[in-house]
């Protein structure tokens, strides 16, 4: 799970990301996220815990602050750098959800949706797009195949919603696209 380390300004955002954990639990999924204890990653960790629930934190050695750090975690990977870090997530990891955040969880957003139409792996990546928060990069995705930058089937890689439950529901119902050549021509 990717999130922001701020709540950010609307109250829908902490809701879901409460909702999400709650998902967790019910469905009894593992959450594997960045090991903070702050922002919506830190809420979402918090509702899977306080309902029983095992979360893992994959955190580099670099960014270990006390104030930052969850201390209540079920288990905490410690890695050497943000590269370890990603790659471990994904090693755990049986799906990728993104919540709203900043340059953080876009660049981890998009590293698992370029690893999934590379080949690396074939798992779901869901954006739980609350308040259309991800609106504007899903038309940058439509408007990318429109100008032939990939084919049109790679859109169907990254699966939306704007509640846990419904994302949680298309993640399940996930099939990978058959994805198009990435190349019309080469030279």
């Amino acid at each position: 799970m990717f999130a922001g380390s701020n709540l950010g300004e609307r109250p829908e955002f902490k809701e879901q990301a409460i909702a999400l954990g709650k998902m967790f639990v019910e469905n009894e999924y593992e959450l594997v996220y960045g090991g903070s204890c702050v922002g919506l990653m830190g809420e979402v960790a918090n509702e899977v815990l306080r309902l029983g629930g095992r979360v893992t934190g994959v955190m580099p050695r670099g960014l270990f602050r006390g104030e930052i750090v969850h201390t209540g975690l079920t288990e905490l990977i410690e890695v050497e750098t943000m590269h370890e870090r990603k790659a471990k997530m994904a090693e755990l990891a049986d799906a990728f959800i993104a919540l709203p955040g900043g340059y953080g969880t876009f660049e981890e957003l998009f590293e698992a949706v370029c690893w999934s139409q590379i080949g690396i792996h074939n798992k779901p990546v869901g954006l739980l797009n609350i308040k259309d928060f991800y609106g504007p990069i899903l038309q940058m995705v439509e408007r990318a195949a429109e100008e032939g930058f990939m084919n049109p089937s790679n859109k169907e890689l990254i699966v939306a919603a704007e509640t846990a439950d419904a994302l949680i529901h298309k993640i399940q119902n996930y099939e990978r696209p058959v994805l198009g050549t990435k190349w019309k021509q080469l030279s």
